[in-house]
């Protein structure tokens, strides 16, 4: 599906990622893990084919990603950065349409396709009832939910995560990732997701990638990664795992 090789790239000459190398394979849930400043957010930049690489090699389905066209790119990998500002007084109803846009011929009106796809989404995120209110009168949960529902309206393979649903409260951020994960394992959609939340990682992702530094620390499947070992290596806290009764999902408990 995507994969990254020695790539190096950063800010004014700053070099943020270093040396980092992973891939995915098509179907897989992957969290991605880390302090701040570990890199997760320009790894994300990276793959999507904004931030341009100084060194190294990003390839999706095997073609070099800066050889892609941008149409070709969204039709292959849509993202949900960490904050969308919309400044301008477009409806949550256009901006999800504007999902639709990499499947659409230049000054082609939407079709019925497209107009189901929207509606699909809509109720997939819970967003339906926000469709005819304006993105700059709702609050940044149910923003991030309508940006969600743009990126799922693109029908890309590949969905990056960048602390998606950071705003949203618990409930909906459980809803968002139970759908997620169901499109995962029923539609097969690639999901690469950006958290803080370790917990939430170890309940939805099948892998986890632990980021420290621009560099990879641990990667692998969630309950191999998921340890004290590592994540006291990574967050420099001590830590206490445990596995939910009944379960084979572990939970994280930060000590003082």
């Amino acid at each position: 599906m995507i994969s990254a090789r020695d790539i190096w790239c950063g800010y004014n000459g700053t070099p943020v990622l270093q040396g980092f190398s992973f891939s995915m394979e098509a179907g897989d849930f992957l969290g991605v893990l880390g302090p701040n400043g570990s890199g997760k957010s320009t790894l994300v930049l990276a793959l999507s084919g904004v931030l341009p690489l100084e060194r190294g090699r990003i390839e999706m389905g095997g073609e070099p990603i800066e050889r892609l066209r941008p149409r070709e790119r969204a039709r292959r990998v849509a993202v949900v950065p960490q904050s969308s500002e919309v400044g301008l007084p477009f409806s949550c109803l256009d901006v999800v349409h504007m999902g639709r846009y990499p499947h659409q011929r230049r000054w082609h009106t939407e079709n019925l396709r497209d107009a189901e796809v929207v509606d699909r989404v809509l109720r997939l995120t819970d967003t339906a009832g926000l469709a005819d209110r304006l993105m700059t009168a709702i609050s940044g949960g149910e923003r991030q939910r309508v940006i969600m529902a743009k990126a799922l309206a693109q029908e890309s393979p590949l969905l990056l995560l960048d602390e998606a649903t950071s705003a949203m409260d618990i409930h909906r951020k459980l809803r968002i990732f139970r759908v997620l994960q169901r499109l995962n394992g029923e539609e097969g959609l690639t999901v690469l997701a950006v958290l803080h939340d370790i917990n939430m990682a170890a309940l939805f992702c099948r892998r986890l990638l632990f980021m420290k530094d621009g560099r990879v620390v641990a990667e692998g499947p969630t309950g191999e990664v998921l340890t004290a070992e590592i994540l006291e290596a990574v967050y420099e806290t001590p830590v206490l795992v445990q596995t939910i009764p009944g379960t084979d999902k572990r939970q994280v408990v930060f000590l003082p």
